[in-house]
């Protein structure tokens, strides 16, 4: 017959041998709130009889530290969680979040409903947030209690540092390697508009254009593998001497070279196609695909490590992106 498991001491029973109250003997165990000499040594010595150890997450409950880090992703709808780049942002967090027992969850936060961070700031098990694809409503909308608990990936500001890759710098990098390689009719497949981060690309996009006297040729995206396909016939229909297209994601880049293969137009001989990202099957796919790497758990790690340790961080904290030549351009 196995023997029956030994009950853990709870808060309940510390106060019963002390002969004090549970908030009382929560008081001395926390070490938040007043008690008297007499009550705190009664209270350390009935927890050391009875081999009291308080429960994690009830003690960052009781002294409002928090039990999870909350990844919020801003977006049109919820379906911005399913992003592949989501996930790698959270494996980064949870792996940072473990060893400390802090959990993470994983929240939509409408574009048009922001003010749903008060929310967050009023729950007591939240330890910090780290909101995704931040836009400047969203910044204005972080109520002052989570001030020093929230950092972004994106943009920032004031109260909210923000962790990023150097896109426009990538973006430069990209078009000018397309340039160097006799392209002259390059076009570029941009992210969401109400994304702040894919403004920096296409600026550096005009600019590299601009300072070589070449035609800007834009088509909007949505950094989806259907988004590129649309994209890609829209700039094969609006310039077909078109001989280099730049996407500003892997998954639009595949999206085009699907086009460009079932056109039967050949890749990089009359159209160059290169992305950003260096997502997996970047270098699985026919031709592998150029790209620009994007250090995701890096950027990931190092916020959530920032929201965890309340560390004083700078502003906007950017790391660099390296080009990766393959096949297709």
């Amino acid at each position: 017959m196995a023997r029956p498991l030994p009950q853990r001491a709870t808060l309940e029973d510390v106060a019963r041998v002390a002969g004090v109250s549970r908030s009382t003997a929560s008081r001395v165990l926390t070490g938040f709130g007043a008690a008297s000499l007499s009550a705190r040594d009664r209270v350390a010595a009935a927890a050391e009889q009875l081999g009291y150890a308080p429960d994690p997450a009830a003690r960052a409950l009781a002294t409002g530290g928090g039990v999870r880090l909350v990844v919020a992703v801003a977006g049109t709808e919820p379906g911005v969680l399913h992003d592949p780049y989501v996930d790698r942002v959270v494996r980064a967090a949870a792996e940072v979040c473990a060893p400390r027992e802090v959990g993470v969850s994983l929240e939509w936060l409408p574009l048009h409903a922001p003010e749903r961070l008060r929310r967050l700031a009023e729950d007591r098990s939240v330890r910090g947030v780290l909101i995704v694809n931040t836009t400047e409503r969203i910044l204005a909308a972080v109520p002052a209690a989570l001030d020093g608990r929230t950092v972004s990936i994106g943009i920032g500001s004031p109260a909210v540092p923000s962790f990023d890759v150097d896109n426009g710098g990538a973006a430069s990098t990209i078009v000018s390697h397309l340039y160097d390689s006799g392209r002259r009719r390059i076009a570029m497949v941009t992210g969401p508009d109400w994304m702040p981060c894919t403004r920096r690309p296409v600026r550096a996009y005009q600019q590299v254009m601009g300072a070589a006297a070449l035609p800007i040729r834009l088509v909007p995206g949505d950094f989806t593998a259907a988004g590129g396909q649309a994209a890609m016939l829209a700039i094969l229909d609006r310039w077909p001497d078109t001989d280099a297209v730049f996407a500003n994601s892997d998954a639009m880049a595949l999206g085009a070279l699907a086009v460009l293969r079932r056109r039967g137009v050949g890749v990089p001989d009359d159209v160059a196609v290169a992305g950003f990202d260096d997502v997996p099957f970047a270098a699985l796919s026919a031709p592998a695909l150029t790209t620009a790497s994007h250090p995701v758990g890096r950027i990931a790690t190092a916020a959530a490590t920032a929201v965890l340790d309340r560390a004083r961080t700078p502003p906007a904290t950017a790391y660099p992106s390296e080009l990766i030549l393959r096949e297709s351009a």
